[in-house]
């Protein structure tokens, strides 16, 4: 007989897998108690970077633009091309304020008739606010969707096989596609891959068990936010509010593939137009490798770097790598740009950190 998952009342800020697999160890993540770890790491870091591996994305949710000018008018928000895009892609983007701040990150996917922006449920009110305030004569809505949607992702070098045997249609790089599998109608989407190629899953709440169980059943390893932050910080991917935050300007983040230069006029363009033209910044998000043990670090939890005695950045996320290709202790952080193109050693309480090109593996 089928599992269904049981979808939680709104006040519970467990995701519906996470209810559903009775995960022992979890940890809220991006406004969502999520499953912490299922074998361990470095199993599951392994797993996921040889074979496949499958983790719960319920901690994200859907903005849904509509109207008339939603296509116009979300090309003036937010630093992506919206306008060049076509039905069935899907691409990064950052909203800015006027000053050229970072105020969150979305992915935009362009259906037929609607928009819509993917985010995490700790940025979605937010970024409500701050667009609402810009919608004048427009036709233009934006709300939160209220479709019981849940998110899987899975990744790694057997992941598309895997969605193949299963009957899903696999889209290429930045693009999404309706798709069934085990018999479930969902969505299918190929993300950015740094290192291993990456699927989300959209699927009815209701049916997230079902998808996760055929997913397993076909080989994918059952991986919690453990593994998943371990082989972000691998791959060189920073995450908002966590490595950068509304302090940072988009050049700071080098998230050169939220960015499109010929769309023309929004908000923050200015700003992002003149760094461009000066070709410089004053620091810089960078990977770094640290010759000693460094504590994981929590959400907003930070490691002053310094070069001698002066304070010259930080680290924001770190992860002890332990694969038998790579042993390494890596971290992601910010530090001034003229101390980064030394490539000298900096310190930190504990150890010192040496900047590196991401991704290592």
């Amino acid at each position: 007989m089928s599992q269904t998952v049981q979808i939680p009342s709104p006040e519970v800020s467990n995701t519906p897998l996470a209810s559903a697999l009775g995960a022992p160890e979890r940890a809220m993540h991006r406004g969502a108690n999520t499953p912490l770890r299922f074998g361990g790491n470095p199993m599951e870091l392994q797993g996921l970077l040889d074979k496949a591996g499958v983790f719960d994305m319920g901690y994200r949710t859907f903005v849904r633009v509509s109207g008339k000018d939603r296509i116009r008018w979300l090309n003036g928000m937010v630093t992506q091309g919206v306008k060049f895009m076509t039905p069935g892609q899907v691409a990064y983007t950052l909203v800015l304020s006027a000053q050229g701040r970072i105020q969150g990150d979305a992915d935009v996917y362009c259906h037929e008739d609607v928009l819509f922006l993917e985010t995490d449920r700790s940025q979605a009110e937010r970024l409500l606010t701050h667009l609402r305030r810009f919608i004048i004569m427009d036709d233009v809505k934006l709300e939160e969707s209220d479709a019981p949607i849940t998110s899987i992702g899975i990744v790694g070098s057997q992941a598309e096989e895997i969605l193949t045997h299963l009957g899903a249609a696999v889209p290429e790089t930045g693009t999404f596609a309706g798709s069934q599998l085990a018999g479930v109608d969902g969505m299918v989407a190929q993300g950015y891959s740094p290192i291993v190629p990456h699927f989300e899953i959209h699927v009815p709440a209701d049916r997230a068990l079902v998808v996760w169980n055929a997913l397993v059943t076909a080989g994918a390893m059952p991986c919690g936010l453990e593994a998943m932050e371990d082989l972000r910080v691998l791959e060189g991917v920073p995450l908002y509010d966590v490595d950068f935050s509304d302090k940072h300007l988009p050049q700071e983040t080098n998230l050169q593939r939220a960015l499109n230069f010929t769309k023309g006029c929004y908000i923050g363009q200015e700003i992002v137009e003149r760094i461009r033209s000066r070709a410089t910044v004053h620091r810089s998000l960078r990977q770094f490798e640290l010759l000693d043990d460094a504590p994981r670090l929590e959400p907003g939890q930070k490691l002053e770097l310094r070069a001698g005695d002066t304070v010259v950045g930080e680290l924001t996320s770190t992860a002890a790598i332990r694969l038998p290709k790579l042993t390494k202790n890596l971290a992601l952080g910010v530090a001034r740009t003229e101390v980064l193109e030394q490539n000298a050693a900096l310190e930190y309480d504990g150890g010192t950190a040496t900047p590196v090109a991401a991704p290592l593996f």
